[in-house]
């Protein structure tokens, strides 16, 4: 009878272990599904792409106490640290828990010239050569967190007001952010100073957007594979001499028909509109 109920309870036990790891494995799914279907995440300096990012990072957090304990986080004051722009996700913040992240409006990258958060990555998460120049020096403008994106109808330099705060706190002053001069036709006597921001050398610090006056950022740094957008495979840039390269032996493709081989007005006049 004792060894009827020992069997009972053992299988019993079993089958709430079996119930509780299927449970568990269910809701890991969901979260990891979760997390990589939000894409609006900030990774640090040199991070490869996302996909990649999420299985290469092994959650060390080095590159967050490296980011903490940076010369230029200590105050002069007291000799503590300041908070780090990387930040470890934590369950809740919507992406993978342990993988660091930053939120410019809260702490953007400083754009440290050192750049001590990549060396110290063990995995190749973030990586080295994507932020040296031809010297393999490390160059923090090399960088491509993200890009800054500005919201015309939000932004009052485009109601007419002078502002230039995400202008004059871009690092790369006049390089990445520059001011363009418009006439104000409505009133014919002012001119409007727009913020433009520019691809090739936006670093996606998120400096720009933790400066913006508005109560909701004007300016906003989103992810390169979000911000950007971009063009099929089947437009060729006559200009490229990769695009050249590519289409040299394709077939020639026919691009004018019947139709158009005619002149206007022979066309117009014959009655053939469909």
């Amino acid at each position: 009878m004792a060894n009827s109920n020992n069997r009972r309870k053992f299988m019993t036990t079993t089958l709430q272990s079996v119930g509780l790891t299927a449970l568990g494995g269910m809701l890991w799914s969901g979260y990891t599904h979760e997390v990589k279907a939000s894409p609006l995440v900030l990774r640090p300096p040199g991070a490869i792409k996302e996909e990649d990012f999420l299985t290469a990072c092994i959650k060390c957090g080095l590159c967050a106490e490296a980011c903490q304990n940076r010369d230029t986080n200590i105050d002069k004051e007291t000799g503590e640290a300041r908070e780090g722009t990387l930040k470890m996700a934590k369950g809740g913040d919507h992406t993978l828990i342990g993988t660091p992240y930053f939120i410019p409006t809260e702490v953007p990258c400083y754009m440290c010239e050192e750049i001590p958060c990549v060396p110290v990555c063990p995995s190749g998460a973030l990586d080295i050569a994507s932020v040296s120049n031809e010297k393999e020096e490390l160059d923090i403008n090399m960088s491509r967190m993200g890009l800054a994106i500005v919201h015309k109808e939000s932004c009052i330099a485009f109601w007419g007001i002078q502002c230039d705060a995400c202008y004059r706190a871009c690092p790369l002053l006049d390089v990445a952010i520059t001011l363009e001069y418009q006439k104000n036709e409505r009133t014919g006597k002012h001119a409007f100073l727009l913020p433009v921001v520019q691809d090739s050398a936006c670093t996606g610090c998120g400096l720009c957007e933790m400066a913006c006056v508005t109560e909701k950022p004007a300016i906003f740094v989103l992810p390169n594979e979000i911000s950007k957008g971009r063009a099929g495979s089947h437009y060729v840039k006559g200009w490229d001499e990769k695009d050249q390269e590519r289409v040299k032996d394709a077939k020639k493709i026919k691009t004018v028909n019947e139709r158009s081989e005619k002149e206007a007005s022979d066309y117009l006049n014959s009655g053939d509109l469909y």
